[in-house]
């Protein structure tokens, strides 16, 4: 089976590493898994994004909740947009500064695809 490459944008990366242990494991299974085709039971499309195919894959524990916002729709990768611990008290809504950062990675997203090709 061929994996499709897996791309950071922005912080991302970093901001992953900075999860608790057992988040970070079951984030990594979740974005292999992308990799590989398919989905994780932990993940669901993030609305407001038209065709992009954004991803969410969520995670709780004693520490809270932490979600991963990856795209599947740019060609054979996958460009993870945003890691981020959830700290609204707005229910399970997303909260617009999140969605706003995550539109802007996706946007930084569709420039480094198109770098890529073009080199």
């Amino acid at each position: 089976m061929k994996l499709k490459c897996l791309i950071w944008v922005g912080s991302s990366k970093g901001d992953l590493l900075k999860f608790p242990e057992e988040v970070r494991r079951c984030m990594g299974y979740g974005l292999y898994l992308a990799q590989a085709g398919m989905r994780s039971l932990h993940s669901k499309m993030l609305k407001g994004f038209g065709g992009a195919n954004v991803i969410e894959i969520k995670e709780n524990n004693e520490s809270g909740t932490f979600r991963v916002v990856y795209t599947i729709k740019i060609a054979e990768f996958i460009f993870v947009l945003h890691a981020f611990q959830k700290k609204s008290k707005q229910g399970i809504k997303t909260p617009k500064q999140e969605i706003d950062l995550v539109k802007k990675r996706l946007k930084d997203a569709k420039k480094i695809y198109k770098d890529l090709i073009y080199e």
